[in-house]
């Protein structure tokens, strides 16, 4: 008998993710709270609330620090299969070593986190073409060398940030630009953390 109860609850677990994820998939957003009650098809919120918790704890959703609900990791988990050769191929038998979200890979701090489109050739040789999608993430801890979003002297950009003599500028990474030098102001407020391309 309680083969049979864990069962039914573990399917029905899955239908209520299934319901939710699809929202998720069609609308481009997590639903609300009175959303998940008639999802539920549940007759009060606090039967909604308390099924939330549960996918807090197992982690298929989690609550931004105004608590809209966000996406968790098994919305987009994928295999992960191990190590690839950057030279020769070599034979090797496919491995499982674990599954990894895309999410918990590239945006480990989700509310700091945002995507932006590139524009413009400037950053080529650090393999930033025009038409990318990067990740960045707001940070005021920026260090010399990294890719940065930054507006000097009102313009928005996209550059490597250095430091010569006391001085910041930021750099490009194609020859054909030069080095930025700000006449009034700079303002750092991102750093690139993942490029993003469709093939």
């Amino acid at each position: 008998m309680t083969c049979v109860r864990s069962y039914t609850y573990t399917g029905l677990m899955e239908t209520i993710k299934n319901k939710i994820a699809r929202f998720y998939h069609e609308r481009k957003r997590m639903p609300s709270l009175s959303e998940i009650t008639k999802l539920i098809g549940a007759k009060s919120k606090t039967t909604a609330v308390r099924l939330i918790k549960k996918l807090q704890e197992e982690r298929f959703v989690f609550k931004d620090s105004t608590g809209k609900l966000l996406p968790g990791n098994l919305f987009n988990s994928l295999k992960f299969l191990g190590l690839v050769e950057a030279g020769f191929p070599s034979a090797a038998e496919e491995e499982l070593t674990d599954t990894m979200t895309l999410d918990e890979y590239l945006m480990p701090n989700k509310d700091a986190t945002y995507m932006l489109k590139v524009k413009g050739d400037s950053m080529i040789d650090a393999g930033i073409m025009n038409g990318d999608m990067v990740l960045v993430e707001r940070t005021s801890n920026i260090k010399e060398g990294q890719i940065v979003i930054a507006e000097v002297d009102g313009e928005w950009t996209i550059k490597y940030y250095r430091k010569k003599n006391g001085k910041v500028y930021l750099e490009p990474a194609n020859k054909k630009f030069k080095p930025i030098y700000p006449t009034n102001e700079l303002k750092v407020t991102a750093v690139v953390r993942a490029v993003i391309r469709k093939y």
